[in-house]
């Protein structure tokens, strides 16, 4: 064991204490002496009595001595402590860990009482993390009951308090739900008939209440924007959506997943009792801080059961700049030049999920002042906001978009905003609204801004129409945006620049950034997502080239002319400000169908 390192290390089975630490950190020259004897000799109130030392050093931010200006984070301690005691550090990542199978290998009450917690499971070998990496008295007997060799490592010790209750608790309604076997039998057209199955789990039960209130919490803290309960022959499937990747989480017995999904429904206020026909509902709640959130539910019919997808809202999304949303110099100019017109047509594009309603929101919000009606019809509404008139579309009784909008033109609305055109009426009743005074901004599905050209004339409407109403059409991605406390520093390939940027001449940047990985992005690499812009306004040169038999191509050379840039070429300048990466811009943009 190298020279220098804490009298801990060389004693056997010590459990750590404050004293003994703070000497340690003295010796080691992190902790000044005056602080070690001020904290000492300070009492201590109940609850941080009940802390593990460390976790009390950190609380109480001492300077770091060696690192003059900085405190002691419970990061830089753990860290210390892991070297200290010739482990490995350990990040518990939630995502990562299977609880179900590491919870079976010991209790929790033997957890909770050495202060260990077991993170990966395998058929010959248990990977625990400790606290108290200077007591060993637990792990013989963990080898003997499990059969399975034991690896130890260091993790901080407030992860291992506070995942050892989430995770036991979590394993523990699950158990109590799934008490008596057999499937839920709703929708599953392979069911299997069980006998003695008397009745699945309530969706009221405390043990079904539980893991929902687990499963609404981890998504929020995980940054998730959808979660996915999709039920399978035996288990359901648990997976998030953290910027714009779906990640599994937890596997629940699929009689579990049922009353899971009916809980939902209830606080959804949903048809508990339909199955057989997709619903949709919605559920505001709050976060531990106090803010609230909104989570808008849909229910599909499938092979096994119903899933269930809900898509997360934040309200912080109202209070985004532009610059948050990674619209900013001429693109942002030229946004903002085209919602500035009194009236027509503005269409922003795009795939489900690619930010559009949330650049709406962003436009509508400045525009939304006093002294103008902004009026919405949605759906369904994604955002509730004060300043717009939001109307919600409901098809059971006739209220469509283009119904909407016919209605909404007689309520003196200054802005008109349309959730989505879809077919012939609602653009029709578009450029009705348009061509009598109102500004009108929409979305549309299609892969980049020219095409929306042939998008609207494809569904019908008339070439000079299109001229007299469309300002202009915005099309984007959301890519994902490099960890900023870990990318590193990088060379990107002529070929790979040149796929990028085909079949444009950009020089090519000296020094790019790939993904590291780090505790602050969960070993992704990126953190967030920024969009990526394609904004064709409607000058008089591309209205000349609208006609019945528009060709496309034209439209995009002559675009490109003026200044438009194509999705990849967006996507290369945020790569070579090192905003994100090749790779990430060439998964999300599509190729530029032109060639000069």
């Amino acid at each position: 064991m190298a020279s220098g390192k804490v009298a801990a290390v060389k004693a056997a089975d010590r459990v750590l204490d404050l004293r003994g630490l703070l000497e340690d950190l003295v010796a080691q020259g992190l902790v000044a002496r005056e602080d070690a004897n001020r904290l000492i000799g300070t009492p201590r109130s109940a609850e941080q009595a009940q802390m593990h030392p460390l976790t009390y050093i950190a609380s109480c931010e001492l300077e770091n001595l060696r690192v003059p200006g900085k405190v002691l984070t419970a990061g830089v301690l753990a860290d210390w402590l892991a070297e200290a005691s010739g482990h490995t550090l350990y990040h518990i990542d939630p995502l990562k860990i299977n609880v179900a199978s590491v919870t079976e290998v010991m209790s929790f009450q033997f957890a909770k009482r050495h202060q260990i917690l077991c993170v990966e499971a395998s058929q010959d070998s248990l990977l625990v993390a400790t606290a108290q990496p200077f007591t060993s008295g637990w792990e013989e007997q963990l080898e003997h009951t499990s059969g399975r060799k034991v690896r130890r490592v260091v993790a901080d010790p407030a992860d291992i308090q506070r995942y050892c209750v989430e995770f036991y608790s979590l394993a523990n309604s699950i158990s109590g739900a799934s008490g008596l076997k057999g499937s839920s039998g709703s929708g599953n057209f392979e069911q299997l008939l069980e006998l003695g199955n008397l009745k699945d789990p309530e969706a009221n039960d405390q043990h079904i209440v539980n893991i929902v209130d687990w499963l609404l919490q981890h998504a929020f803290d995980q940054r998730a924007s959808d979660i996915h309960i999709e039920p399978r022959r035996e288990l359901g499937r648990i997976r998030f959506r953290i910027d714009g990747v779906l990640h599994p989480i937890h596997d629940f017995p699929d009689q579990v997943t049922a009353a899971v999904t009916s809980r939902l429904k209830i606080l959804g206020r949903m048809n508990v009792a339909e199955k057989r026909k997709p619903q949709d509902g919605r559920i505001k709640t709050k976060r531990p801080d106090g803010s609230e959130v909104e989570l808008r539910l849909s229910t599909l019919p499938t092979a096994f059961g119903e899933k269930l997808v809900m898509r997360i809202f934040d309200p912080e999304v109202l209070a985004r700049s532009y610059s948050d949303l990674g619209l900013g110099g001429d693109d942002l100019a030229r946004w903002q030049a085209m919602l500035g017109r009194p009236n027509g047509i503005v269409l922003v594009t795009g795939p489900t999920g690619s930010g559009k309603t949330t650049t709406l929101y962003t436009g509508l919000k400045q525009l939304a002042t006093s002294e103008v009606n902004v009026s919405t019809i949605e759906d369904p509404i994604e955002m509730v906001e004060d300043n717009f008139n939001q109307t919600q579309v409901q098809h059971s009784i006739g209220l469509d978009f283009a119904a909407g909008i016919r209605t909404l033109m007689r309520q003196d609305p200054d802005i008109i905003m349309v959730g989505e055109i879809r077919d012939l009426e609602t653009a029709q009743m578009a450029v009705q609204a348009a061509l009598t005074g109102h500004l009108v901004i929409s979305t549309l599905h299609t892969n980049d801004a020219p095409t929306a050209v042939t998008r609207l004339l494809d569904l019908g409407l008339p070439h000079y129409l299109l001229k007299s109403v469309v300002i202009g059409v915005m099309a984007q991605r959301l890519v994902r945006t490099l960890c900023p406390a870990c990318k590193q520093p990088d060379r990107v390939s002529d070929d790979d620049w040149q796929a990028l940027t085909r079949p444009w001449k950009a020089p090519r940047p000296e020094t790019v950034y790939r993904p590291e990985g780090c505790l602050e992005c969960r070993n992704t690499g990126y953190r967030g997502r920024q969009g990526i812009y394609e904004i064709l306004p409607f000058s008089e040169s591309i209205q000349k080239l609208v006609t019945a038999d528009c060709d496309l191509q034209q439209v995009r050379h002559q675009a490109m002319r003026e200044g438009m840039n194509s999705l990849r070429l967006a996507g290369a300048r945020k790569v070579a400000a090192g905003i994100t990466t090749v790779a990430e811009v060439l998964r999300v943009a599509p190729p530029p169908d032109i060639a000069f």
